[in-house]
């Protein structure tokens, strides 16, 4: 064995010499930012050399810094003066919205004086438990929850105006589809305890549950045969009730089983992609193509201009074909959290993953929609 294998490190003991989480270096390595100097071909470990500590370190420093990958890639990759220009500017945005953000919190802050002031409101198996940050709990309803039908939908098929709460010891899953959407958020309890069970939740039910959970610590959740609760983890006493509705839930797991490898990848900053949808959904109305280079990512409206994002683009070219209803990709967008989104395809004709880059325990599929024969 040569010199240069005995140096290499498995991706445990890198993301530790580095201050990186393993899934944030194996999202790196799909991005083709911070990719393994070797990949075992049989087991697909990755590993590292010592000499890609100082990138992963500064890749680390700006991530924590809120920089959009888009971004970063230009500082690690671009001329010193291109590096300078770009970091000054991202200081620029982060101050601009530092200081949105201390307006939009002061006017908060005071209606909440206002209001209280005037006494208003401030703000399967035998079973099985879980123990979750509340915050936590909080954050992943209010991503899954929007891709539950609207009423319309929920009158021919209730079910789908639900989340489904999965608790197998491993994991706490809230799903949710309207069938153009599947979101899917996994949480990692602290603790657990039961048997693998699931139920279903009306979505009004359990935003109301997640308001609770949100000023708790922790949240013990429970579930059996007749519902679910949630407990305060640091008072028993003080408990949410969640009714279970009857119903049988669509198979989501047949559905991301049956997706084929990922062929094309596209990393671009989650506020602008968000934005460059809102517009096409207001001017357009219809479907939107998407089209990607190297570097860029081109949103496609029929009828309207081209809007073109800054991206990191892997493997093949995405198709011309992609299109998709924009009123549909927007939330799935807005669901996730980070500066960046990343979008997984297979083909043209089969869902794209939305992944939040920040989080891959929270995916969205989007089915995509015929495109105008002209834009083929």
């Amino acid at each position: 064995m040569d010199d240069d294998s005995v140096a290499l490190m498995n991706i445990g003991t890198f993301a530790r010499r580095v201050g990186l989480a393993p899934s944030a270096l194996r999202f790196y390595d799909d991005c083709g930012v911070l990719p393994p100097v070797r990949v075992d071909g049989v087991t697909g470990y990755r590993y590292y050399a010592p000499g890609q500590e100082a990138r992963a370190v500064l890749v680390r420093r700006m991530r924590e810094a809120g920089m959009p990958l888009t971004d970063v890639c230009q500082v690690l990759d671009g001329s010193g003066e291109r590096a300078r220009a770009v970091l000054e500017a991202h200081v620029r945005r982060v101050r601009e919205t530092a200081e949105a953000a201390r307006s939009a919190v002061e006017e908060i802050l005071r209606d909440l004086l206002d209001l209280e002031g005037a006494g208003g409101p401030v703000g399967g198996g035998r079973g099985a438990r879980a123990r979750i940050g509340g915050a936590e709990l909080a954050g992943a309803v209010r991503q899954v929850a929007p891709a539950a039908a609207d009423p319309a939908v929920c009158e021919e098929f209730p079910v789908l105006g639900c989340v489904l709460v999965e608790l197998d010891g491993q994991e706490v899953r809230l799903v949710a589809t309207d069938r153009y959407r599947l979101a899917v958020r996994a949480l990692r309890p602290s603790s657990s305890a039961g048997e693998p069970c699931r139920i279903l939740v009306r979505v009004p039910d359990l935003r109301e549950a997640a308001a609770w959970a949100l000023r708790r610590a922790e949240a013990v959740v429970e579930i059996g045969p007749g519902g679910a609760r949630l407990r305060d983890g640091d008072a028993p006493d003080e408990s949410w009730e969640l009714p279970a509705v009857p119903g049988t839930f669509p198979d989501y797991r047949q559905v991301l089983d049956a997706l084929p490898a990922v062929r094309h990848r596209i990393v671009t900053d989650r506020a602008a992609l968000g934005a460059a949808l809102a517009e096409v959904e207001a001017e357009a109305g219809g479907p939107v193509t998407v089209r990607a280079g190297q570097d860029r990512l081109a949103l496609v409206p029929r009828g309207s201009g081209a809007r073109e994002l800054a991206a990191v683009c892997t493997g093949a070219p995405v198709p011309r074909v992609a299109a998709f209803d924009p009123g549909v990709l927007l939330p799935a967008v807005e669901a996730g959290v980070g500066p960046d989104v990343l979008l997984e395809f297979a083909s043209s004709d089969l869902p794209v993953l939305v992944r939040s880059a920040d989080q891959g325990s929270f995916s969205t599929l989007v089915m995509p929609v015929r495109a105008d024969p002209a834009d083929g």
